[in-house]
């Protein structure tokens, strides 16, 4: 067994929203970062591989195991962070260990104290008098000291500040390397996927545009400069979106068209761009 998450075929519907034929997998030992606009699908998939939503069509199934009828013994292994607090605000961190500890059998008492130093968290503060930072520390210590295997992160870095980012990127790449355990991360901030991830899943408007390695997703765009006069119909209709200005133009286009138009110039595109002109045009153009 190979991988440590499958997803096949996954599938939900909402009134104004559809999630359609979702495919990827995510390997033993490797990060995977989650990417797309705002409303791609990237928390309704995490919901449906944690089942806190029924799912439509599909399957999922994680360490080899389906995710439904292998519930309960699957999420004893896996460590789950949201953007926002899933502690009593009043509580202080001896009442999360008591609670962690009566969840978890496998509940690391020396290595969660160990964490809690090793992250500065103070002890005496209640959950609400932590910065946010501090606050996805604690969830990433609580889920760290019963060995989870899989972490599934929704928006992790969103609100920290570049410091407290750093320091999260650090321990995800930590955790992974004894290449036993994976990190699965939905994030907006694309400049974090460009320092840990392994692997890219892209979802856009609830359809699967992309699922590999990473370097492959960014070689596969180019940014293409040029005049007015050379934004041709045959260029408009390959690129997938287009900035005009006075002076020229610039747009995202596929690697594999850039051959056939010599006289432009091309740059390499980031992550970021990928999915600011995928969202302003249609990436699936030429498919």
């Amino acid at each position: 067994m190979n991988n440590i998450l499958e997803v096949n075929n996954l599938g939900k519907i909402y009134n104004e929203f559809q999630l359609k034929d979702i495919n990827f997998s995510l390997p033993y030992g490797f990060i995977m970062g989650l990417i797309g606009e705002n409303g791609a699908g990237k928390t309704t998939t995490i919901k449906a591989i944690l089942n806190m939503i029924s799912k439509d069509s599909g399957d999922i199934a994680i360490f080899g195991k389906n995710n439904i009828k292998d519930e309960i013994e699957i999420k004893k292994n896996i460590g789950a962070v949201f953007d926002s607090n899933y502690f009593v605000d009043s509580w202080k961190i001896k009442d999360v260990e008591k609670s962690m500890r009566l969840f978890y059998d496998n509940w690391d008492n020396i290595k969660f104290k160990s964490l809690i130093s090793k992250f500065n968290i103070s002890t005496n503060k209640k959950i609400s008098q932590l910065s946010k930072g501090m606050q996805m520390k604690l969830m990433l210590a609580c889920a760290l000291s019963y060995d989870a295997k899989l972490l599934i992160l929704d928006e992790p870095t969103s609100g920290l500040d570049p410091v407290s980012r750093d320091e999260l990127l650090d321990i995800l790449k930590e955790y992974i390397e004894d290449e036993k355990r994976s990190v699965l991360f939905s994030t907006h901030i694309t400049t974090d996927l460009e320092k840990i991830a392994d692997y890219i899943t892209y979802l856009h408007k609830g359809r699967l545009i992309y699922s590999g390695g990473k370097e492959e997703f960014i070689d596969a765009f180019r940014i293409a400069k040029g005049g007015r006069d050379e934004l041709v119909s045959d260029l408009e209709n390959k690129l997938i979106s287009t900035r005009v200005y006075s002076s020229g133009f610039e747009g995202l286009i596929k690697t594999e068209f850039v051959k056939e138009y010599p006289n432009l110039l091309f740059e390499p595109a980031s992550i970021d761009d990928i999915i600011v002109y995928s969202n302003k045009g249609d990436i699936l153009r030429n498919e």
